[in-house]
């Protein structure tokens, strides 16, 4: 089967095309092989949402709950059963691009439970415990960029294991992230771990700071303002983006530890699909296009690329003062951009911890249903 070329022409120039959704019925059906195999995708990316939407939909998962509730497994152990076999089974249909780019894609994300966001110590335990339970190389534990998440972040490197750091919307925050991975880079090379082997990527979320500062840039509504409406979200990616080339292209902290084989922590484009229908639906894949940079998106969004995505090249390296211009007019017209991100972090843990609750009662209807 051939490639999408629109496709192929982003992953030529750099990009790396993740699924943001994984489900039974995917893995079941073949489609996840199928997007491997037309739509250049090399990776797969969930969240308590994804599996929330995959367990209430369908019958893919009745046999093994039954099978479940018949073993007394409570709620929190048949989540992490399900969850934890999906994510394995991703794993092994990505084991060939994951062997085919020595490590760096076919990777698989799982995230630790949302409720502990706040909780660095019980974050660690979990992130340790799933990686275990999965035991597949070519995974990634999704850890919050949150204040207790960036120890813990260091603290699961250091044991050598790979992480995607997740519900990042500053270029401030993804600057502590950064020095989180060296820092548990460091970790791990005094603890005798082979640091080659250890991979990051740094999920940077889009479409969410263009929802919430043009709903501010309305609420001013001034000429001024809703001019910089739709700009905020690729602006400051690409903001991030420069952060990212001053520690890793030459940084001095990355240059020390790159003898011993480590890996560039890559930028991630997440939440690129776009909420807004006034804007292209490809947005946050066309204008972000850069090398050693990954854009998961949904499969719509995947689709609309396929379709009539125009991709031309690296469309951010050497735009980050145009892009600090944009932020500069958003302050000058009275966006508060510290209380935005705030703000996109604080909904962004309750969004997950959200899911993750529906996900729990869904999974105990499904259990007391079957003679639990």
């Amino acid at each position: 089967m051939a490639q999408n070329p629109n496709l192929a022409a982003l992953s030529a120039a750099g990009v790396s095309v993740w699924l943001d959704d994984l489900s039974r019925d995917r893995l079941q059906t073949g489609n996840l092989q199928e997007l491997i195999d037309t739509r250049c995708v090399v990776g797969v990316t969930t969240n308590p949402t994804i599996f929330q939407t995959a367990l209430s939909k369908g019958h893919a998962y009745d046999a093994q709950i039954a099978e479940l509730a018949e073993r007394d497994a409570d709620v929190d152990a048949a989540i992490r059963t399900v969850t934890t076999d999906d994510v394995r089974d991703a794993c092994d249909v990505l084991r060939p691009q994951w062997e085919a780019s020595d490590g760096v894609d076919g990777r698989v994300s799982i995230e630790v439970d949302p409720r502990l966001a706040h909780d660095t110590d019980k974050t660690v335990l979990q992130a340790i415990e799933l990686w275990k339970i999965v035991d597949r190389p070519n995974l990634f534990i999704k850890i919050p960029a949150t204040v207790a998440g960036l120890p813990a972040i260091t603290a699961v490197l250091a044991e050598g294991i790979s992480v995607n750091v997740t519900l990042i919307f500053s270029v401030e925050r993804h600057r502590a992230v950064m020095d989180a991975y060296l820092a548990g880079l460091e970790a791990a090379k005094q603890g005798g771990h082979d640091i080659s082997k250890i991979h990051s990527v740094a999920s940077f979320f889009v479409s969410r700071v263009d929802t919430e500062i043009d709903k501010r840039l309305e609420k001013i509504g001034s000429d001024e303002a809703l001019a910089l409406r739709g700009q905020a979200g690729v602006a400051n990616a690409r903001l991030a983006y420069a952060a990212y080339e001053g520690v890793f292209v030459g940084g001095k902290r990355y240059e020390a530890l790159k003898a011993d084989g480590a890996r560039v922590q890559r930028p991630l484009w997440a939440s690129t699909g776009v909420k807004n229908p006034d804007y292209s639906d490809t947005l946050y894949v066309t204008e972000l296009v850069a090398p050693n940079t990954v854009n998961t998106m949904p499969e719509k969004t995947i689709e609309a690329v396929a379709d009539h995505g125009v991709i031309t090249g690296d469309t951010v390296t050497g735009t980050a003062g145009a892009a600090q211009e944009v932020f500069d007019k958003l302050e000058a017209v009275g966006i508060d951009l510290p209380d935005v991100f705030k703000v996109l972090e604080d909904e962004g843990v309750e969004k997950f911890e959200k899911s993750w609750l529906e996900l729990l009662e869904e999974t105990q209807k499904q259990l007391d249903a079957t003679g639990k």
